[in-house]
This record gives structure tokens, sequence and C-alpha cells, in this order.
């Protein structure tokens, strides 16, 4: 029974701390190896394992067993998801810019996530990472999880209400706050755009093509740059949010 209480106060800890370490943000992404977050999960759980609560024991190969694995791992993914959303909203919203302003073809390889982002995006997800980092972000994200084990304890009842709406409301914030940040560049262009049409009226034998398309890239870099001003008050203000989310999603997980 001893040997049962020993092994439950690490395991059930360790596959939330797991689950949330390799869907956080930058430490979940393929940057890093998946042997390095194992290992890393390994030691986090070492460490917080005398601070959290008693661990209910469970039959290692009953159904109950099962059953608070898998709520174990999907909350600690929900958790590390929702904090993803944050640098995510930037990508999305870059992408959103570049494609308006013209530079959409204009892409490279995202070493995080293995797949191509326009620049626009990608000068957005480095910014948001210097600053994450710089902000101690990841320390943050690690606190509420090591407190999300008094919130919502390792038990049958653990996440029973944590649902996929939960899941839908963060990915439709997702899509808010990055319109949220591409609504002034976005005005802009299409001012610009709505100008052209009135030049094409006023003298058809114009060039449009020729003269707007450089135009109109050029003025939305001169757009970016001036927005890169508001950048740290966007973060504080997504962070913020997304903060918000993670204690929803705890609290619906009571």
């Amino acid at each position: 029974m001893q040997i049962e209480q020993s092994v439950s106060s690490f395991l059930w800890p360790l596959f939330r701390v797991m689950s949330f370490f390799m869907a956080m943000p930058i430490i979940g992404t393929q940057m890093l190896p998946a042997r390095l977050r194992l290992g890393l999960a390994l030691i986090v759980t070492i460490l917080i394992v005398p601070s959290l609560p008693p661990m209910p024991v469970f039959d290692p190969i009953s159904v109950q067993s099962w059953i608070v694995i898998a709520q174990q791992v999907v909350l600690g993914s929900l958790l590390g998801f929702s904090a993803t959303i944050l640098l995510q909203s930037f990508v999305a919203g870059g992408q959103i810019m570049a494609m308006q302003m013209g530079l959409g073809f204009a892409s490279m390889s995202d070493p995080a996530n293995g797949v191509n982002v326009v620049i626009i995006a990608q000068i957005y997800l480095m910014l948001v990472m210097m600053m994450f980092l710089g902000m101690n972000g990841h320390l943050v994200l690690i606190e509420i999880m090591v407190k999300s084990f008094t919130v919502v304890p390792v038990g049958l009842e653990g996440v029973s209400r944590v649902t996929l709406w939960e899941v839908a409301l963060s990915g439709g914030w997702l899509f808010m706050a990055a319109l949220l940040m591409a609504l002034p560049a976005v005005t802009a262009l299409l001012v610009v755009n709505f100008a052209f049409g009135i030049m094409t009226k006023a003298a058809p034998q114009l060039n449009i093509f020729a003269i707007g398309f450089p135009f109109t890239m050029l003025m939305g870099l001169f757009i970016v740059w001036a927005s890169l001003s508001g950048f740290f008050s966007h973060y504080q203000t997504f962070s913020a949010e997304a903060l918000d989310n993670i204690a929803a999603l705890l609290k619906s997980g009571r």
C-alpha cells in the first residue's frame, strides 16, 4: 500500500506536467527534442511533488486509473494550448496584414512549428517569443500549472466539466485577437486601395497594377513599422486575456 501511494504521488502529476510541456509555447515546439521535454517534465515533477496535495490511490490496472490518466493528459494539454494561442494570435495577425499588403507570397520556414509562414508573421512571432521569455512568461505558466493541482485536484471528478466548448472559445479568441491587432493596418490599406480605385476611374489609361502593387507593398511596410510602437501594449492586453482564459478553464474543471 505504501508503495502504491508513493507511485501514485509521482505518477498522476507526471502525466499532467508532461502533457503540459508537450503543448506549452516555445518549450512544446519542435525547437526542443521530445526527450529533452520529457526530461524537463520529470525534473519539474520531482521538484513539485512534495508541495502538492495528497494524491488518490487507484488500482494500477483498473478503469479508474485509465480515466484519471486521460483526465490529467487532457487538462495539461488544454493548459498548454490556451497559452500557445497567445503566440499564435500574433502569427495570425501578421498573416492577415501580409495578405492585405501583397506580401502573402513571401514566406519562410518556421522552426517552431515546421511549416511555412509569411515573413511578417515570422517577425511578429520572434518579437512575441522574446517578450514572452524576457518577462518570464514560461515561469508564470509553470506556476499556474503547479497551482492547478490545488484548483483542480487529481481524481475522478477532476476535469469532468472541461468540454470542447472551452476549446472552441479559445480558438475563437485567437481570430478575434488577430483581427484586432491587424485592424489598423487593414483599414489603412483599404483606404489606399479605395484611392487607387478612384484614380482608375478618373484616368482609365493609368496602369493601376504597375503602380498600385509596389505602392501598396511600400505603404504596408510603413504601416507595419509604425504599428511596432504599440506592439508591447498589444502583448500586455492579449497576455492578460490569455491568463483569464486559463483561469476560466481551471474554474470549469472544478
